[in-house]
């Protein structure tokens, strides 16, 4: 059954759990816009999803580490004549090197890809939410946002600022019949960490921290179709943010010290 033929936007649907997402919000009925850099990964999808739930598919291959591609996007879907209801803001990337040794193009496509795509995509996205009376927003944040700074040069920053934003814009949006979920996994498996060069070191981690792919992205649906503002899938990452939030600044930022790799 088709939810009166609503549109979602997932980004970072190539892989991971922005595939997750796609295959979720398909087999409910929601037609489709999928953005990723990698085009014949996005055609891919595409073809599987409309074949198998009957559900209108398209692509709009784009790099959010460009500060053209949000705008391009929303105006594709318009385009498309495709109003966005669900936006899934998944893209994302982490830096490896040390803060003075990094071109500032890498750290400035950090920033562009998880702090102002997710943020513009959410500002284009939400005028037209409000105005239809419906919306939900899902955005990607981690547990690594309530870890203590320094286990990673920008990502536990930016993740913070995306639970914060998220939690805000949803006290904003919610008396409009718009939810928005900062959606925080922990250890995930996916080629994220295939990407980032950084498999070996995670495979050293035990079984039983990871989730799949599909288990994040189910409870992140979930989570904002009840209105849950803050979503933290998994028994594990549930314990571990209950044990993080509670410690002292100082202590905190000892702890980030000892986790710092770039010291």
């Amino acid at each position: 059954m088709k939810p009166t033929n609503r549109c979602a936007l997932v980004t970072g649907a190539s892989a991971g759990i922005g595939t997750s997402f796609a295959r979720l919000l398909a087999a409910e009925g929601y037609d489709l816009l999928l953005v990723a850099r990698r085009e014949d990964r996005l055609r891919e999808l595409a073809n599987e999803l409309s074949s198998a739930h009957g559900v209108r598919c398209e692509i709009a291959p784009a790099d959010l580490t460009d500060r053209s591609a949000p705008l391009d996007v929303m105006a594709r879907a318009d385009a498309l004549r495709m109003p966005i209801d669900v936006l899934i803001n998944n893209a994302g990337l982490s830096g490896k090197g040390k803060f003075a040794e990094t071109p500032w193009k890498d750290l400035a496509g950090e920033l562009q890809i998880m702090v102002t795509a997710v943020t513009e995509l959410a500002h284009r996205a939400a005028p037209g939410m409000k105005e239809r009376g419906w919306g939900r927003i899902v955005n990607l944040s981690s547990i690594a946002a309530f870890a203590p700074p320094g286990a990673s040069l920008l990502y536990t920053g930016i993740k913070s600022y995306v639970l914060n934003m998220s939690q805000a814009l949803d006290m904003e949006l919610k008396p409009h019949g718009v939810f928005v979920t900062a959606l925080c996994p922990g250890f995930t498996r996916s080629e994220f960490h295939d990407v980032m060069g950084t498999r070996d070191t995670m495979n050293k981690f035990p079984d039983f921290v990871w989730q799949t792919a599909d288990e994040v992205a189910k409870a992140g649906y979930e989570a904002v179709m009840k209105g849950r503002p803050v979503c933290v899938p998994g028994l594990v990452n549930k314990l571990t943010v209950g044990a993080l939030r509670p410690l002292p600044e100082t202590l905190r930022y000892h702890l980030g010290r000892l986790a710092n790799p770039f010291k």
